[in-house]
């Protein structure tokens, strides 16, 4: 039904388990059309070298029909929002994602989480906030969701919260989109997929949004051309290829 994702681990975050040539013969079963690959941040303890995002440039952004996202789930590092990633590097990828985890940012309380999301976002260096509705994370909800509407920053619902991790992330996250809807905030779904077999599952992220009243066509999963656009409006220039691949649904 949704043929975007946004948020896919390979075996290079030794936690997770699958290749990228694993994710694309899922993607090709599952009708996702476009999915993007965000091993986490250098920060991280089993987490890819620098290196390995600076060389995602030979991932090809196109095979056998599906679109592939070059990206990075980066870590937030501190109050002052910065993110593990930096530089020229950074207009390098084709998406980019943060979020607060454990092993980076110990949870401390809702003000210093809200400030370094809120500074994060601001930033203008990340595209995607990652699971802000963690509850082992609190936040100013209302702050984070007229930000995020301001700064075209898109807050993702993380279908992995309801299953394996975050557990307790319901109730946040059905807040995070009825606000969301209420400030015209951009939304995304992410499987958050550890291993392939997961790329495209939002059966439970969507049921939070539908009960939240947030209309699915503002989704930024709903189309591969709905993503590339606002990722481009965001100032990523790597997605010409994408972009001209996809263009036709546009029209439709």
């Amino acid at each position: 039904m949704f043929p975007v994702d946004i948020h896919a681990h390979t075996v290079a975050s030794t936690h997770a388990y699958s290749t990228v040539h694993d994710y694309l013969a899922v993607a090709k079963l599952a009708g996702v059309q476009l999915f993007a690959i965000t091993d986490h941040g250098p920060a991280m303890a089993d987490a890819p070298h620098f290196w390995h995002f600076v060389n995602m440039r030979v991932i090809p952004q196109l095979v056998d029909g599906v679109g592939i996202l070059r990206g990075i789930e980066a870590n937030i590092q501190n109050i002052d929002g910065e993110i593990d990633f930096y530089g020229e590097y950074l207009s390098q990828l084709d998406i980019v994602l943060a979020g607060l985890h454990e092993p980076v940012f110990a949870p401390a309380t809702s003000a210093v989480h809200t400030e370094a999301m809120l500074n994060c976002i601001e930033s203008g260096k990340v595209d995607v906030i990652t699971h802000p509705g963690n509850p082992k994370y609190p936040v100013d909800q209302t702050a984070i969701v007229q930000a995020a509407a301001k700064y075209n920053v898109a807050l993702e619902i993380n279908n992995s919260s309801f299953l394996h991790s975050r557990k307790g992330s319901e109730s946040n996250c059905l807040a995070l989109a009825k606000l969301a809807k209420q400030h015209d905030a951009p939304l995304v779904m992410g499987s958050d997929s550890h291993v392939a077999f997961t790329l495209g599952g939002f059966a439970k992220s969507l049921s939070i949004i539908d009960a939240a009243g947030y209309p699915r066509e503002r989704l930024l999963n709903c189309q591969p051309t709905r993503l590339l656009k606002f990722l481009r409006e965001r100032g990523h220039r790597t997605l010409s290829e994408l972009l001209t691949f996809f263009e036709p649904e546009a029209e439709q």
